[in-house]
């Protein structure tokens, strides 16, 4: 792929806009897919919160990610990173030290959300604060049950956004139905449980993402999963383990994308994450008649992982709703793009969640596509995508989200001219070394 970079000045920032080139032949070759996000964050919480040492490999070395290591060092944890490999040496959670600054969670929504079962047992005072874009996210879905569980929570508009303080109290336990679909807030419960008197329940009435309950177990947690409810006590003190973290299913997604929408392509990527929770890119790709096969699959530290080869095929068009969306709610962008190129309409509905991400990405998603020429409408909980659409090409704005800017530099290899994306800062969140796969892949 070729591509020129430039650095732009906006207000205080700088921005480092590209111009990308449509791809001149077909995709091909292997990726070893970067440490999934979600597990990385989880193994540096739970490594930190258990007594001795344990070994975090593949590592996502992401912005996001070395934020939640910032914050346990904050504590007093021994965090030593290699690489993608990252030795916690703890004492365990009542070790931890006050922080003598505000904790600063850059644009990472994951750890801020999982960090309220955590903060509110700790005893003693917290302040947190984000990025301008993290400022903005809602807080309250996560804040409403800790209060529920005793937490002293408290900032802006009641606790609904950073910058957030936090008075560490005793918890007690809550038997809490998930008003949303939401792992973040599902975790968030089950860690406060960890501290909590007597048993926390969480019920969720879809099944979402499920890392933050693999992990517990795995660091000997009293968890017990029965159907779409989960208890936890704080009987057990969790123990030091080894995690291997497998790629990460939605940084895959837009190399799995792009084979499918690139004539002629075949891509493998190599040990990526198929928890049954995350696979729904997946299911997504066989019913629009992407050919997608599964090679060496296998377990490790609870997980599920295999090695995915997509081979270019027509695409025909699919409809995307109810308990399928929080298996792909992060690949929605991306799959967005796949359905410009299938035959047909897609729709994508029950999604509303997309408006609070880093951005309201189906407004964001909306707007790119259309510059490109797609014929896509927005609707309140998603999208309708007419297809077969040729892409143009023209500006495009990543919106500071590093989805929407990835989606944008994939969607580059099959448009009829040239893309310029605004910034791609944000790619550094979850995928740094995205745009080396990128030139592997198209040779370029």
């Amino acid at each position: 792929m070729l591509y020129k970079l430039y650095t732009t000045r906006e207000g205080d920032d700088d921005l480092q806009q590209i111009q990308l080139e449509p791809a001149k032949s077909r995709l091909s070759g292997e990726l070893q897919i970067p440490g999934d996000k979600s597990i990385s964050h989880r193994a540096i919480m739970l490594g930190s919160i258990a007594k001795g040492t344990s070994v975090v490999k593949n590592f996502l070395n992401g912005e996001d990610c070395l934020h939640t290591i910032d914050i346990f060092r904050n504590f007093g944890v021994d965090i030593q990173q290699n690489g993608t490999e990252v030795t916690i040496s703890s004492s365990g959670f009542s070790s931890f030290k006050e922080p003598t600054v505000p904790l600063y969670f850059g644009n990472s929504g994951t750890t801020a959300r999982l960090m309220f079962g955590i903060l509110p047992a700790l005893p003693f005072h917290t302040v947190i604060h984000g990025d301008p874009h993290l400022t903005i996210r809602p807080m309250d879905r996560v804040v409403q049950p800790l209060t529920l569980m005793g937490a002293n929570i408290d900032g802006r508009n009641n606790g609904n956004y950073l910058p957030i303080a936090i008075r560490g109290t005793k918890l007690n336990s809550i038997h809490y139905t998930l008003p949303v679909k939401s792992a973040q807030v599902k975790s968030a419960v089950l860690l406060a449980g960890l501290f909590a008197n007597g048993e926390t329940t969480v019920i969720e009435n879809t099944k979402t993402r499920n890392h933050t309950e693999n992990m517990l177990a795995a660091f000997g947690a009293d968890l017990s999963v029965q159907g779409n409810e989960i208890t936890i006590t704080n009987k057990n003190e969790l123990r030091s383990t080894n995690v291997t973290v497998p790629g990460d299913i939605s940084s895959a997604a837009f190399f799995l994308v792009a084979a499918a929408i690139v004539p002629n392509s075949v891509l493998t990527l190599k040990d990526v994450g198929l928890n049954a929770t995350r696979t729904g890119i997946m299911d997504v790709l066989k019913k629009m008649n992407a050919n997608v096969e599964i090679n060496n699959e296998r377990k490790s530290g609870g997980e599920m992982l295999g090695d995915i080869t997509v081979t270019y095929n027509e695409l025909k068009s699919t409809v995307i709703e109810g308990e399928l969306i929080p298996r792909l709610i992060d690949e929605i962008p991306i799959i967005a793009l796949l359905a410009t190129q299938a035959s047909g309409t897609t729709v994508i509905k029950d999604a509303a969640e997309l408006r609070v991400k880093e951005t309201d990405r189906i407004k964001a998603v909306v707007h790119n596509l259309t510059t490109l020429g797609a014929s896509i409408e927005e609707t309140e909980d998603g999208m309708i995508i007419h297809g077969k659409t040729p892409l143009t090409g023209g500006h495009l704005k990543s919106y500071s989200d590093h989805r929407i800017a990835m989606m944008a530099v994939i969607a580059s290899l099959i448009c009829e001219r040239s893309v310029t994306l605004d910034d791609i800062s944000s790619i550094a969140v979850s995928y740094p070394n995205f745009f080396d796969h990128v030139k592997k892949i198209t040779n370029g």
